[in-house]
């Protein structure tokens, strides 16, 4: 659910920009898919740069002449970015699906990063100087910055923490950025479900090793108790944690926390006592205010905290407060507390409750608060991470030891939403905790 009420859903929203597909840009697109089924990618990439990037000669005059028409056409300022972002998802969606072929990704965005070298074609100066400037201006949409980020998670060795690199390179660790961070107003279907296999992949990759680490700890630890000989061989821990933290995180995420009950348990009853007592939507937020605030450091909830969630709370659907509890309003109080609690949204990305959560509470206590809100309503988890993405693309650009609190959090995210809503084997992870 939306600021605004509307439904929520994991697809990114509909380009407001829709056109139709001409004759000469779909002679380009079915040249890109005829050559990707023929050649290399490195053939695909020298294609590339001598018709997108020189535009100065090529093979096939026909293509040539029809993106000769594009350029110059009166619309190509609006339009060529969509037919650029289109050219290069033909051949990224079938490359990224393949292990062999997924290197040419990054290497594809860097060349869409690169000047031409050769001169211009003075029997073409005007299309060859049109599209050197198309080309320029794509590099500041947005469809261009979604690639950057493609790439990133494309790259194997951009999963580290390095202070001096930009948070962008670390967006591989986190899939659940994917659907929002990946695509861009105007992708396709295909593109959409090309990232959402791509996520599908990499959440899947995360929680095998995650359980892996899990299992390697429980039986050193076994070991140890038992003075065994048997050599263990060493297994990474998947995040950017300290296994101590790691650990911690586990315990408080999916171990039992109070009174013998887990996240789980308590969001569980919580929302069974709310359809039970078949309350008001007032009387629903005064117990939704006393779940949230059981996770507090008191002494924090009391200097501004606590007043700042109840006045929130009251204001929300203010004129709903006489009616039954339902589930949209369920919904509509959820996401609301999401724009609170994180940030409120891409024009407007003021967070200060969030950093100053994370300052003071840490990025356990921080996450449980979320984690308790989206146990009690699953269909605002797309939200949550929603919130988290423009977070990211807002610090995309600067060093990682810059932001090295929201790093944090979304490691503890991760490991959040990955143990509660992923397909773990959690008796492991509770013998360990």
């Amino acid at each position: 659910m939306d600021s605004q009420g509307k439904p929520y859903t994991n697809q990114p929203p509909t380009s407001h920009y829709t056109r139709l597909v001409g004759s000469e840009e779909q002679r380009i697109y079915d040249h890109l898919l005829q050559v990707i089924q023929s050649e290399n990618p490195d053939k695909i990439l020298d294609r590339v740069r001598a018709l997108l990037i020189e535009g100065s000669s090529y093979d096939d005059r026909e293509v040539l002449l029809s993106l000769d028409r594009l350029v110059l056409s009166d619309s190509a300022f609006q339009d060529f970015q969509f037919i650029l972002n289109r050219c290069v998802h033909i051949l990224t969606n079938r490359w990224q699906g393949r292990p062999h072929s997924q290197s040419a990704v990054p290497q594809l965005i860097s060349l869409l990063e690169s000047t031409p070298i050769k001169p211009i074609d003075f029997s073409r100066s005007k299309a060859n100087r049109r599209l050197r400037d198309l080309t320029q201006q794509f590099r500041d949409t947005d469809q261009f910055q979604s690639l950057r980020r493609l790439s990133c998670v494309l790259e194997q060795n951009s999963t580290v923490l390095e202070n001096q690199q930009p948070l962008r390179t670390l967006i591989r660790r986190y899939p659940y950025l994917y659907p929002h961070c990946l695509v861009s107003d105007g992708s396709t279907p295909e593109d959409q479900k090309s990232i959402r296999s791509l996520q599908e992949k990499m959440q899947h990759d995360y929680e095998v090793d995650l359980s892996k680490f899990v299992t390697y700890q429980v039986r050193r630890s076994s070991v140890t108790h038992q003075r065994s000989d048997r050599a263990l061989y060493p297994v990474a821990n998947p995040t950017l944690l300290p296994d101590s933290d790691l650990n911690e995180a586990l315990k408080q995420f999916t171990g039992k926390i109070s009174n013998g009950c887990t996240h789980r348990d308590l969001a569980e009853r919580f929302m069974i006592h709310s359809q039970y007592q078949q309350q008001t939507f007032k009387g629903f937020k005064g117990d939704l205010y006393e779940y949230l605030i059981d996770s507090v450091e008191p002494e924090y909830g009391r200097c501004q905290f606590n007043n700042q969630l109840h006045q929130t709370l009251r204001e929300i659907l203010p004129d709903n407060d006489g009616s039954e509890f339902n589930e949209f309003l369920l919904l509509r109080t959820c996401s609301q507390l999401l724009n609170f609690l994180i940030v409120q949204s891409q024009t407007q990305p003021k967070h200060f409750i969030f950093v100053d959560l994370l300052s003071n509470l840490g990025p356990i206590p921080t996450t449980s608060l979320l984690l308790k809100l989206v146990l009690i309503c699953r269909k605002v988890k797309p939200y949550l991470e929603k919130r988290l993405s423009i977070l990211f693309n807002h610090y995309e650009c600067h060093t990682q030891g810059s932001v090295q609190w929201l790093v944090m959090a979304m490691e503890h995210l991760n490991i959040a939403l990955s143990t509660n809503f992923g397909k773990m084997n959690l008796a492991l992870v509770n013998s360990l905790v």
